[in-house]
């Protein structure tokens, strides 16, 4: 007979979304078992967020690099070494790995590195011991979507090109979202052709037009080649390379093909199907408190369907473990998640864009303004273009927040605190931005909405 451990939670899965459930859950006194075949962490912390992040921060410094006379500093640019890259990507991934693991375990929460598979709506079995839980939480994470595709030599995903030991000569991208545009950003830098092909009529689609509008012509000044409203047919991989063919019968060579189409949600063969859990193309769905249809049984991060974002699982982690305590905890609205993409320039984003708050509000009842960050000192010295967009319903609160620039991503906080708060343009009279920074352009934007614009032309 199986041997039986009894728990308040078992959770499946230890990525943001798992972890986080577990350490507040465990801080609110519940007994917890945390079942993760691979590393805590999850995608985000080992091949995800954190290790690409590393990889445009090496980029950045690239970059510095190479235009580092037109400032007045003397210095070249010699090129990449992935070695010594992979090894501070490695470093970081190693300390933030060992951060979390301390954490876990400074909360007694038993981790059991094992496959886990759901066999009831209290049950989850690993490698014959079954893990019995008053709740269950999913937490079983996303994969790479491959469009059918044979993963193999040059044919890659993100995993694969997150641990290369070369600089690709070049790549052709498939897909311009998120993930496509980063690692365009990244092998640019570090010398590498890049072409995105892309089906959708604009680069990172589910951002405000004009955003994509900027980055495109900011990647065409980088000679970032894309192609837009294209649609990819095949791949015929030889032995030095690729050659890709569109299905307008144009054809692109590369040393290697990034298969850069999202992700995909990771519930295969895990059981739950079989358990009686409602799922739509993989995804399980839920209520708006993260309720499956099966009593007890919960859902969170990129398997429920909505945003794929590492702290939109860390949130719904939170929201679930304070759920089953019993605090009832305020639902979640996915529109004031924030969206951050890490590409040079940095989009960030919250809210809605200029087409769904039109679609939601009415066109005659929306107001938008955009700051021009040529008009911002600290951008000018960071040689970058770009803009901060506010948009607001008319006579009302701001619902959307849009800017593009070089690290625009760290100004999403206050753009968040914006929306979710719905905070009224005339709300900041009397708040200052300090000068001179980039959080100046929010301010600009604000007081522009507020029709006082002061370093805005009319």
């Amino acid at each position: 007979m199986a041997d039986t451990q009894e728990y308040d939670i078992v959770v499946l899965g230890a990525g943001s979304g798992g972890y986080a459930a577990s350490i507040r859950a465990a801080e609110l006194g519940l007994k917890v078992a945390l079942i993760e075949g691979d590393k805590v962490g999850g995608t985000c912390l080992h091949r995800g967020c954190i290790p690409t992040k590393a990889l445009l921060h090496a980029a950045e410094v690239a970059d510095e690099m190479r235009e580092s006379e037109s400032i007045g500093v003397r210095g070249t640019f010699d090129g990449i070494d992935m070695g010594e890259l992979n090894q501070y990507k490695s470093s970081v991934v190693d300390r933030m790995y060992k951060g979390l693991t301390g954490l876990i375990k400074s909360h007694q929460i038993d981790t059991i590195n094992g496959w886990g598979r759901l066999v009831d709506k209290n049950t989850v079995d690993v490698d014959g011991t079954l893990y019995r839980g008053k709740n269950v939480i999913l937490a079983s994470g996303s994969y790479s979507k491959t469009i059918g595709l044979d993963i193999t030599g040059r044919v890659i995903t993100s995993d694969q090109a997150l641990n290369m030991d070369e600089v690709p000569g070049s790549a052709v991208i498939l897909g311009g979202g998120v993930i496509g545009v980063e690692f365009a950003s990244v092998w640019k830098s570090y010398g590498t052709d890049v072409t995105i092909i892309e089906g959708l009529p604009h680069l990172v689609p589910n951002e405000d037009e004009s955003v994509s509008k900027n980055l495109e012509r900011a990647f065409r000044k980088r000679g970032i080649k894309f192609k837009t409203k294209t649609m990819f047919d095949h791949v015929d991989q030889h032995e030095n390379g690729v050659t890709v063919h569109t299905q307008d019968g144009k054809t692109f060579d590369a040393d290697y093909l990034l298969v850069a189409i999202g992700r995909g949600p990771a519930t295969a063969n895990l059981g739950y199907e079989e358990a009686g859990i409602s799922m739509d193309r993989g995804f399980v769905l839920t209520n708006d408190r993260l309720q499956t249809n099966v009593e007890g049984v919960y859902a969170v991060g990129d398997i429920v369907p909505g945003l794929q974002l590492a702290h939109r699982g860390f949130l719904q982690g939170i929201f679930v473990a304070e759920e089953i305590a019993g605090l009832n905890p305020k639902v979640i609205d996915e529109t004031k998640i924030p969206r951050v993409t890490f590409c040079n320039p940095e989009i960030a984003s919250v809210g809605l864009n200029q087409n769904t708050a039109e679609e939601k509000y009415g066109k005659e009842n929306i107001e938008a303004t955009e700051f021009n960050l040529a008009g911002n000192g600290k951008s000018q010295m960071l040689g970058t273009a770009g803009f901060v967009k506010l948009i607001r319903e008319k006579d009302g609160p701001i619902v959307g927040f849009h800017a593009i620039g070089a690290r625009m991503g760290e100004q999403v906080g206050e753009g968040e605190l914006m929306v979710a708060w719905e905070a009224y343009p005339e709300d900041l009279e009397g708040l200052i931005h300090a000068h001179p920074t980039q959080n100046e352009a929010i301010g600009e934007a604000a007081m522009a909405l507020a029709g006082k614009p002061l370093h805005t032309h009319n």
